[in-house]
């Protein structure tokens, strides 16, 4: 596991909360790659797009029309964050797959704070918005009446849980899927200690790395995805709490 232990930049010694560390290191990797795209490559504005103005207007589309159509027209003044949101976790997943990277959407410590801001971010605006009508959220008025208390309780709840599997959800995909793959990785270097079995043993080892490997680009896509669209149904709440 020590491909996502978080060590000092520069010199040794204990990781304090100023150091710079090698997670700082990739997480401003990854806004400068956000700025390249989106504002370098964009800047021309051609009618014939380039290829990074190209990858701008797809992502900008893609995740302009997933906040309209889960949260509404009244969602999309939020796009912005949403969009931000999007494009760090993406772009930080892909350079993670880079050979001696650090993938800092595997730390709990990063997912945790985004989702906790969309957590704080979400329920401020409910309230703001509706008042103490938000807390209708949690009361199911379509279910019988005898079961409504018992609903309300298990909405209290799962509400409440939101940063935690949002954040978790992110944080153990990205550690798993890299773990795995470090795993196979350890089964190829066995040809050259035993001839018979290494020569079984590392071409599959091969494989399994090179069809992990494809599994992660996925996963690192999808989970961006499910990260942002799950904000946009917590905004959705936040706009319209009633059931």
């Amino acid at each position: 596991m020590d491909q996502f232990q978080v060590t000092p930049l520069f010199g040794a010694g204990p990781v304090e909360w100023f150091t710079i560390t090698n997670a700082t290191l990739w997480m401003g990797l990854s806004i400068l790659v956000i700025f390249v795209i989106l504002v370098l490559g964009a800047r021309g504005r051609a009618l014939v797009p380039t290829r990074s103005q190209s990858i701008a207007e797809l992502a900008y589309g893609f995740i302009y029309k997933m906040v309209e159509d889960v949260t509404g027209k009244d969602g999309v003044a939020y796009f912005p964050y949403i969009m931000t949101l999007f494009m760090f976790i993406v772009v930080a997943n892909f350079l993670g797959l880079l050979p001696m990277a650090f993938t800092t959407t595997s730390h709990i410590a990063v997912t945790a704070v985004m989702a906790m801001a969309v957590f704080l971010a979400v329920t401020v605006l409910g309230f703001v918005k509706n008042g103490f009508g938000f807390l209708s959220v949690f009361w199911i008025s379509s279910a019988p009446l005898v079961l409504r208390p018992i609903l309300a309780l298990i909405e209290v709840i799962s509400y409440f849980v939101r940063p935690v599997s949002h954040s978790i959800r992110l944080a153990g995909n990205m550690m798993a899927g890299h773990a795995v793959i470090k795993v196979f990785a350890a089964f190829a270097p066995l040809v050259l200690i035993s001839t018979g079995i290494g020569l079984v043993v590392t071409p599959l080892s091969i494989l399994a790395i090179t069809a992990m490997y494809a599994l992660e680009v996925l996963v690192s896509f999808i989970q961006a995805y499910v990260f942002a669209i799950l904000t946009c149904v917590y905004l959705r709440d936040a706009l319209h709490p009633h059931h």
